[in-house]
């Protein structure tokens, strides 16, 4: 499980680049943050740990409090593995579609899926 975490990070940014954004790591408050036009995204991502949910939660806590950028055009996510899941799904939606939290699913062959 140690190192989990830039295993996600790593196949995240690699993903949004195919898909035409430009992405940093540990930029200012956050794992990832992109740009691709007028957009932004700022995420914060979890590898798989020993205890996910709770982990998972954590995750939450510190994407809300660095939120620091109301800007049209600015989007939040939340990346996890594939085990992660079902704990980043725990918020509903209606919330995370209010807050502009989107989530990704990183599964054990590096795949990105954008998940509801």
């Amino acid at each position: 499980m140690r190192g989990d975490e830039k295993r996600v990070v790593d196949a995240f940014v690699a993903w949004l680049q195919e898909n035409g954004w430009t992405a940093d790591t540990e930029v200012n408050f956050v794992d990832v943050c992109a740009r691709r036009g007028d957009e932004r995204l700022y995420a914060e991502a979890k590898g798989r740990t020993a205890a996910i949910g709770l982990d998972v939660d954590t995750l939450y806590g510190q994407l809300l409090r660095r939120m620091a950028d109301a800007g049209a055009g600015a989007r939040y996510a939340v990346v996890v593995p594939t085990a992660a899941i079902p704990a980043a799904l725990r918020v509903p939606a209606w919330v995370r579609q209010r807050l502009d939290i989107d989530v990704y699913e990183v599964d054990d062959a590096g795949r990105v899926h954008p998940r509801q």
